[in-house]
């Protein structure tokens, strides 16, 4: 019993530092307006949500836009303005 509890504990206490060290992440070079509207040139629509996140190789932007009949994910590189991601999520959001 001690051992689950303590396995349990770990991983419950690993899980809770791992989201307070992703939350920090380095200050975006790209302000989230400069980001937005290239998101918006890409994917015209509605923003539905918007967050600087850590994915794949490095830190981004990240903006599900609904459009017709389906949501678009655009992400902006946070330090280069770069287009990372670019696809359609289908009818909703699968993040």
């Amino acid at each position: 019993m001690f051992k689950k509890f303590t396995l349990v504990a770990i991983v419950a206490g690993l899980g809770l530092s791992g989201t307070a060290i992703a939350a920090k992440g380095p200050t975006p070079k790209i302000s989230k307006a400069s980001a937005e509207a290239l998101a918006l040139k890409l994917a015209p629509g509605k923003i539905k949500d918007a967050e600087y996140e850590y994915e794949g190789h490095g830190w981004r932007w990240s903006f599900d836009i609904q459009q017709k009949g389906h949501i678009q994910e655009i992400g902006i590189d946070g330090q280069t303005g770069k287009v990372v991601e670019n696809k359609s999520e289908g009818k909703v959001d699968h993040d």
